[in-house]
């Protein structure tokens, strides 16, 4: 899973999520810090940012699969969460991926349904 966030959002959200990634210098937009996003979106909304993009984000869908637009939203809930540079998220990969199949969203309850005063 590093290795999609690696490959397809690092070089503009950077390693944690700010939106300070090596590619953002030359965009014509600020790219968003999704770690604050996140906090305002739940899982089904983040899941179509991830598969359909915007503005200048593209589309992922049909290049990845649903398990990997799954496998990114909880990368990019763990990073907003966490705070934790891709680096520390690599160290600890084998538990990770055994994880990632685990349906946080009901666990921990993101897919509940989101405040509409928060949109």
């Amino acid at each position: 899973m590093d290795l999609l966030y690696a490959q397809r959002c690092l070089n503009c959200h950077g390693a944690s999520g700010r939106g300070d990634g090596p590619t953002t210098a030359v965009l014509p937009v600020r790219v968003p810090d999704f770690r604050e996003t996140v906090e305002r979106k739940n899982n089904p909304q983040i899941r179509k940012i991830i598969a359909e993009g915007k503005g200048v984000m593209p589309a992922f869908e049909p290049a990845l699969r649903p398990s990997e637009i799954n496998d990114m939203l909880q990368m990019v809930r763990f990073l907003s969460r966490e705070g934790r540079d891709v680096a520390w998220w690599e160290k600890f990969d084998t538990l990770v991926v055994a994880h990632c199949s685990v349906p946080w969203e009901v666990v921990l309850g993101y897919d509940e349904p989101a405040d509409p005063e928060r949109r």
